[in-house]
């Protein structure tokens, strides 16, 4: 193994997955109600209900000397390591991150420590990791890597829609609200992250069933057509809507390779019940 990858739980990658592919992972905490969870043990369906029923999930950044004693324990083994953060555009946990390897390089002088900025979450971060996976299986150091990511990620094409604003309002998440407010009924942003890892309003449409066909469009209209590709989708329980959008994709590609996953608990505190996301390769120019 030629580097450690490191990423953060936002990065939405199930523990069988990140155990398979020797990936480590930084969690994020939260609080519920104000108080931390003990023994807390995530089940999708039941924490997005308790989200529905009025209990508010709160979340704070890492600071650096947890990044510090992340990155300390691979260093000091004689690893060289490839950090691959939730975007900056919506945490202050990236520069949390650079000021922890800003020291640690002086530290280990020997040793190289490179930070990518996922510009995304979720799996639009899951899947950057994905790919470092394989530029270490292909034997890249950790430099190419590192730069094929950072170059590699303004493709990295993140659609979605919410059922609700106000999480995303009420964390500061979204970049032009204004924009995304709709004014008749049963409106629906269409959202993406856009050059900057921010989250911004870019189309609005009638219906949640007509937003999931948007993003399928988007998909079709956006996606680049590579060997071995993996999509992913998220969803903060609404996995009958997950369906149906799998359903429209492979409609047109029926060899996709899809990956599907439940909102985490941080990320999706942010977004919502009822929030649900697509992730894929694709043109530059979507962002």
């Amino acid at each position: 193994m030629s580097f450690t990858i490191m990423t953060d739980t936002s990065a939405n990658l199930p523990e069988e997955f990140l155990l398979e592919n020797k990936i480590k992972c930084i969690a994020y905490t939260f609080m519920i109600d104000g108080r931390e969870p003990e023994n807390f043990h995530f089940e999708g369906k039941a924490f997005y209900d308790d989200m529905r029923k009025g209990k508010i999930v709160t979340t704070s950044q890492i600071p650096p000397q947890r990044y510090s004693d992340f990155f300390r324990e691979e260093l000091e083994q004689g690893h060289d390591v490839l950090f691959i953060s939730m975007s900056s555009g919506i945490s202050g946990s990236f520069n949390s991150a650079s000021i922890a390897a800003e020291d640690l390089r002086e530290e280990f002088p020997d040793r190289k420590l490179r930070l990518v900025d996922a510009l995304g979450a979720s799996l639009g971060e899951g899947l950057l990791a994905l790919w470092a996976v394989r530029y270490r299986e292909f034997g890249l150091g950790v430099d190419a890597a590192a730069e094929r990511l950072l170059d590699r990620r303004y493709g990295m094409c993140q659609v979605f829609t919410v059922d609700d604003l106000r999480y995303l309002k009420r964390g500061g998440r979204l970049s032009n609200l204004a924009a995304a407010v709709g004014t008749v009924l049963q409106i629906k942003p269409l959202l993406k992250g856009n050059n900057e890892g921010k989250i911004v309003c870019f189309e609005k449409v009638r219906g949640r069933k007509r937003a999931i066909e948007a993003m399928a469009e988007k998909f079709n209209e956006f996606a680049l057509k590579l060997p071995g590709q993996t999509i992913g989708i998220a969803h903060a329980d609404c996995e009958d809507d997950a369906n149906y959008l799998i359903s429209m994709l492979r409609q047109h590609r029926s060899e996709l390779d899809i990956m599907t996953v439940v909102y985490e608990p941080v990320t999706g505190s942010h977004v919502g019940p009822g929030t649900l996301a697509l992730f894929f390769e694709g043109s530059k120019d979507f962002r």
